[in-house]
């Protein structure tokens, strides 16, 4: 999704009054809770003419239940006071002709009795004309001992157009943050630009590497038969490229296979090696840098300030990493478990939601699953349509089976039990033609 640009106006008729009734109205819930107003300012993007917005809805999630509530204009909608994440949608005609959807989102909002005043500012989705991530597969497979296996770990991305894209120059990049952990960063630049512990970017000097409408690239941790070591697992000495560091600590070396080509590493946080967060606490995404690598290293790096609230104390933190714009972003997906998420680590115009593997943190039934993009149809060649509005709660399926380990029909637990079926996302399952 690239990003517009563009000045914040507030056209009069934007400010949208909202009658919530929670208990305490006359629709026989319990009178003895006060109901709750909510004047909700939509703040369009001047480009935006509010007479060509239609479709508008809102969405309230009740962070503590997890139950959904969703009203357009005129309807009346029960709720609970409570904490909230809000989102609108609607679509929007603009100037070119050209339809568009409007997105705006409010996380952790307190909904309280008495008259409660919000503000949204829409922006404009559009869906990236590049390469996605389709999945990520993070958390790892088991040995037959019960233990983890590590380097087998994968992110896969997609041409989702109808044009040759090349994937030289593409990065991808890991987030410092974490969805488990909120705090207070100063100064915040997650308006302007996300916060990063790794890069790692595909060599090429711009056409070295196309990439065909329909066609997939394997990035994997480590590009080697892991059967070898661990026979639960499964053979990337195929990927198309795979990620290697240069340790600096002698007891954990990484390995550099002879059958993948490496990415070139602009910067870690590590001195050993790299590896996806195999609970998915972090957010991963793709970018395309128009400034070289030393001018980035030079001149994105960002120093911040929080504090730690424990129970000995409040304690002052600094730390250090890069900064990526979120003009450069492509795409970006946030991973969580429900029992710890706190936030998005990057603004709503990149991602307003995210996925996960596991249902807690360290959650054993994690092992051999990935988030995978979902597929929402089949071009005319019979290539998966994948879905991209930039909400990665709807856009992926969370905790299925790795498409390489059904690709290659490896074991899909710790017993060893062969995978038996191929699908295109997970859970759509392909025809029986498409295999053979």
């Amino acid at each position: 999704m690239k990003l517009l640009n563009t000045q914040i106006i507030i056209p009069a008729w934007v400010l949208l009054v909202v009658s919530i009734l929670t208990p305490g109205c006359d629709d026989g819930l319990d009178a003895t809770l006060p109901a709750s107003n909510v004047t909700i300012n939509l703040e369009f993007p001047a480009e935006v003419d509010p007479s060509d917005v239609s479709n508008e809805e809102f969405m309230f999630l009740n962070v503590s239940n997890g139950i959904s509530t969703s009203f357009r204009r005129g309807e009346t909608l029960n709720l609970i006071p409570g904490l909230y994440d809000i989102s609108y949608s609607a679509t929007v005609e603009l100037p070119n002709a050209a339809s568009a959807t409007l997105k705006a989102l409010r996380q952790s909002v307190v909904l309280t009795k008495g008259d409660n005043n919000l503000i949204l500012s829409p922006y404009i989705n559009i869906t990236a004309d590049d390469l996605i991530i389709s999945e990520i597969f993070f958390t790892g497979t088991l040995q037959r001992s019960g233990n983890q296996y590590y380097g087998d770990d994968y992110i896969k991305l997609y041409n989702n157009t109808d044009k040759v894209i090349y994937a030289d120059g593409l990065t991808i990049f890991e987030s410092m943050f974490t969805t488990t952990e909120k705090n207070n960063y100063t100064p915040d630049i997650m308006g302007e630009a996300m916060t990063v512990d790794a890069l790692y970017t595909i060599p090429g000097s711009g056409t070295d590497h196309p990439v065909n409408p329909g066609e997939y690239l394997l990035i994997a941790d480590t590009g080697v038969d892991h059967r070898v070591m661990n026979p639960n697992s499964f053979d990337l000495s195929g990927a198309d490229w795979e990620w290697y560091d240069v340790s600096t600590v002698p007891s954990s070396l990484d390995i550099d296979s002879p059958s993948v080509e490496n990415l070139d590493k602009w910067y870690c946080y590590t001195q050993s090696f790299w590896m996806l967060h195999n609970r998915g606490f972090k957010a991963y995404g793709v970018a395309r840098i128009p400034v070289d690598k030393q001018i980035y290293l030079k001149d994105y790096f960002y120093s911040f300030d929080y504090e730690i609230v424990t129970q000995a104390g409040t304690f002052p933190m600094s730390r250090q990493a890069y900064r990526l714009p979120n003009d450069w972003i492509v795409d970006v997906v946030n991973c969580s478990v429900a029992s710890d998420y706190q936030w998005n680590v990057c603004t709503p115009r990149l991602d307003m939601g995210w996925t996960y593997c596991g249902s807690f943190d360290k959650d054993k039934s994690r092992f051999f699953h990935a988030v995978r993009r979902k597929m929402i149809g089949l071009t005319p060649s019979g290539k998966p349509i994948l879905q991209d509005t930039n909400n990665s709660t709807v856009d992926f399926n969370p905790m299925v089976t790795p498409s390489e380990i059904e690709i290659q029909g490896t074991a899909k637990d710790a017993y060893g039990t062969p995978c038996t079926v191929r699908t295109y996302d997970g859970v759509t399952p392909m025809p029986v033609d498409m295999l053979q």
